[in-house]
């Protein structure tokens, strides 16, 4: 189909687009006003990781065409868990801990959308401000009964773990509920009409088209984004260490800056795509490098990630540690630190202390492989103990990819 919105048409030169409910209506409707739309992120860690940039990134798109982005903060909703995609119960926070992930989070935004006064500017909103306030007869009483349980026993979300006959609480049952209801909140005070997400959520969003039908006879539509995964099959978001995750104090600067530096040649045109503002001409152009200089582009996808997540200065540093790093036989200043104090440390717990092995089984593992050197120089004894003179540095290495620095 040939889009006439600057929205639809932005959203699929990027690879972003997946299902939408009534495409003609909806590019219709973005051709001719501004089009509010959101997405929800329920806060259940202190930060957000790549996994949720990518919806993210349709805020941005949504915002960069003209349009409104709103931010979801699922302070109510994250009370319950969403359902989507697990095989087991989330664990249940805290208001504390949602409030204190809520204030880490919301920084990521305010890095990648423009937050305002404008007719576009980007809006910031936490679902508990609604939906803690809503009583329970009142909710089964207006909401209840647009849902059925047999059409509810169809979405994936459930049928997933009752296929693997895993438990569903019947709290995380309402889960579905309470977006709907979001969308219906939103549509009313906002004049939300687009709700957009992962693939994941297409179950969610159509249950809240329905009940904003249902209720108030008004068409909102839904886009959702294809689940993006790496040319290994592995789930974008995820990396051998654990979540690459947005914020500086989850994942250092130059952590993030390294995990896109290392992408699969095969990857590094669809990443400029998805997560960098680049001319589609010039990332057309780097996708065609081969050999080392593909090498160019994974750092022009690294900087431009980082800039975008982190900021210039994280984006400038992270470079050029890596560059003194890897091609000068450098340390650089942004790599990370562990001070071994007078007496020294043996190396099993100093692979541990600076996080470069979970455990001390792990270390003794890459010892015996040959993967430890200090300054260059290959350790394979698990009782060596390292120690530092007063104002020297040593370059600690586990493979070809982690370096840290040792002092005393």
């Amino acid at each position: 189909m040939t889009y006439e919105s600057d929205l639809l048409r932005l959203l699929e030169e990027r690879g972003h687009l997946h299902q939408i409910t009534d495409p003609g209506a909806l590019d219709a409707l973005a051709a001719k006003q501004v089009v509010t739309g959101y997405v929800g992120f329920d806060p259940t860690a202190p930060s957000l990781h790549i996994g949720n940039l990518a919806s993210i990134m349709l805020l941005k798109r949504l915002q960069q065409a003209g349009h409104r982005p709103i931010v979801i903060m699922g302070g109510g909703t994250a009370k319950v868990g969403d359902p989507s995609g697990k095989d087991e119960t989330r664990t249940m926070l805290t208001e504390e801990r949602l409030a204190a992930n809520v204030a880490s989070i919301e920084d990521s935004f305010r890095n990648i959308l423009r937050f305002d006064d404008g007719e576009t500017g980007a809006l910031l909103i936490n679902n508990d401000d609604w939906l803690s306030k809503l009583g329970y007869v009142e909710l089964l009483r207006d909401v209840g009964p647009h849902f059925t349980i047999n059409r509810m026993l169809t979405f994936d979300s459930v049928k997933l773990r009752l296929d693997r006959e895993q438990p569903l609480t019947f709290i995380e049952f309402n889960y579905m509920i309470m977006q709907a209801y979001d969308y219906l909140v939103l549509s009313r005070e906002y004049d939300c009409r687009l709700q957009l997400g992962g693939s994941d959520q297409w179950g969610n969003i159509v249950n809240g088209i329905e009940l904003n039908r249902r209720i108030d006879g008004r068409e909102v539509y839904g886009v959702t984004a294809p689940l993006i995964t790496r040319a290994d099959g592995a789930k974008m978001g995820k990396s051998v260490d654990g979540a690459i995750w947005l914020n500086e104090e989850q994942l250092p600067a130059y952590d993030f800056w390294q995990y896109w530096r290392n992408t699969d040649d095969r990857d590094v045109g669809k990443f400029l795509r998805l997560f960098t503002d680049l001319p589609l001409d010039e990332i057309a152009r780097l996708e065609t490098l081969e050999g080392a200089e593909i090498n160019d582009a994974k750092v022009v996808l690294a900087n431009e990630v980082t800039k975008m997540v982190r900021g210039e200065d994280a984006a400038r540093t992270a470079e050029a540690t890596a560059r003194e790093t890897f091609a000068g036989g450098g340390a650089g200043e942004d790599l990370p630190t562990l001070s071994l104090g007078d007496e020294g440390m043996r190396i099993g717990a100093v692979l541990t202390g600076i996080g470069f092995c979970a455990s001390g089984g792990e270390a003794k593992r890459k010892l015996a492989e040959g993967a430890v050197k200090i300054d260059g120089d290959a350790v394979r004894d698990p009782g060596h103990v390292v120690t530092v003179s007063e104002g020297e540095t040593l370059k600690l290495s586990l493979g070809k990819k982690k370096h840290g620095l040792l002092t005393r």
